[in-house]
């Protein structure tokens, strides 16, 4: 009895955790005058970057200005970008104190000159109206806003990270997070005003910080600016890892563990009681033989539905992912003990060539 109440409990956990805010596409006007400074950190993006830079050829609402910062990449990033007649910048040697991103975008901050400011990473993927309702969305709710983009994926094994998008949602729209004075954004997504972003400093702020987007969303927070983060489905997504499993792992593994620390208790509560009630039902392969097998089963199964329900709204996973859930586990688990190990042992996280310290405030 006791552990389909586990089931129950988890399995509503998850619901709770789960809130569909997403950017409804008005019929207003497209805002007139606006001086949006598009900014695009890249390192290594030539995959990339032509779907985003094609897409934002088409807006309803014409960038002011398209800023990408080659950030020593060695691929085509540059001659790319180029191509595309948006201005580039080649970033400048990374300064004591600074990580990779923070620094190339504070560098293409520095160029900028629009009142709005979106940063976007190269894999992000927009349609035709996205700036437009990005702007609205961002006036109605006042403050910084961000977007969970929705997750497009092709091979199985970057399917295999079905169980990270479901509790990277449920952080960025748990409503325990929101009066978290630590409450985060998400940093493929950003859009800000000019005085908001200079009244904390931007990037500059949290200059040593290996997760910018959750410490810049606590910056804006401690300075009294609204914070609200919404769902990309229907207008922004990415494909996040095609280049293979390592990327993969090596992504989700910078900043698996440290993220948590920024999570309200309450939210970190439910996602634990959430993650207990899925590793225990995937337990059902273990006792198939045994008479903790159907109870086990019906607790999997539960999980399974809830699982097809909420990746109708966080990606592309197919029908055999949401079925074997327990690979998305494994790997899930793996990357954790991956993230643990770097962080404990190693003071470091690996990503895209560099190793990033952590584990003490750096620069201060």
């Amino acid at each position: 009895m006791a552990i389909f109440v586990l089931f129950v409990i988890g399995s509503l956990c998850g619901f709770l955790l789960f809130r569909k805010n997403v950017i409804t596409v008005s019929q207003e006007p497209v805002p007139k005058n606006v001086k949006l400074s598009i900014i695009i950190p890249a390192r290594n993006e030539a995959c990339n970057l032509p779907y985003l830079l094609h897409a934002l050829k088409v807006q309803t609402l014409e960038p002011f200005e398209i800023i990408v910062v080659d950030d020593f990449s060695e691929d085509d990033t540059k001659e790319i970008a180029e191509s595309y007649g948006v201005t580039v910048i080649s970033n400048t040697s990374l300064p004591q104190g600074w990580t990779g991103k923070n620094w190339a975008v504070w560098n293409g901050y520095l160029h900028a000159t629009g009142d709005l400011i979106a940063f976007l990473d190269a894999d992000i993927r927009l349609v035709p109206r996205a700036l437009e309702a990005l702007v609205k969305a961002r006036k109605k709710a006042g403050g910084v806003i961000s977007v969970v983009p929705f997750h497009y994926t092709e091979k199985f094994v970057e399917r295999l990270a079905l169980i990270f998008n479901v509790l990277g949602v449920f952080a960025f729209t748990s409503p325990f997070e929101k009066k978290n004075p630590k409450k985060g954004l998400y940093g493929s997504c950003i859009l800000t005003t000019r005085e908001d972003y200079e009244k904390i400093k931007g990037h500059q702020s949290i200059k040593s910080e290996m997760l910018d987007d959750l410490n810049l969303g606590a910056a804006y927070r401690h300075a009294g600016i609204q914070v609200t983060n919404f769902m990309g489905r229907g207008l922004v997504s990415f494909r996040m890892y095609p280049q293979g499993i390592q990327s993969e792992v090596q992504g989700f593994g910078k900043g698996a563990v440290l993220s948590t620390s920024t999570l309200s208790p309450g939210t970190i509560l439910f996602v634990a009681i959430w993650v207990v009630g899925l590793i225990a039902s995937e337990t059902f392969f273990l006792f198939i033989n045994t008479s903790w097998a159907l109870p086990l089963f019906i607790g999997y199964l539960l999980y399974m539905i809830q699982l097809f329900y909420l990746v109708k709204h966080v990606g592309v996973f197919g029908i055999v992912m949401p079925v074997l859930h327990v690979l998305s586990t494994i790997f899930f688990i793996y990357v954790m003990l991956y993230s643990v190990y770097q962080v404990v042992f190693l003071g470091h996280v690996s990503w895209k060539g560099r190793h990033v310290k952590v584990g003490s405030r750096r620069g201060q």
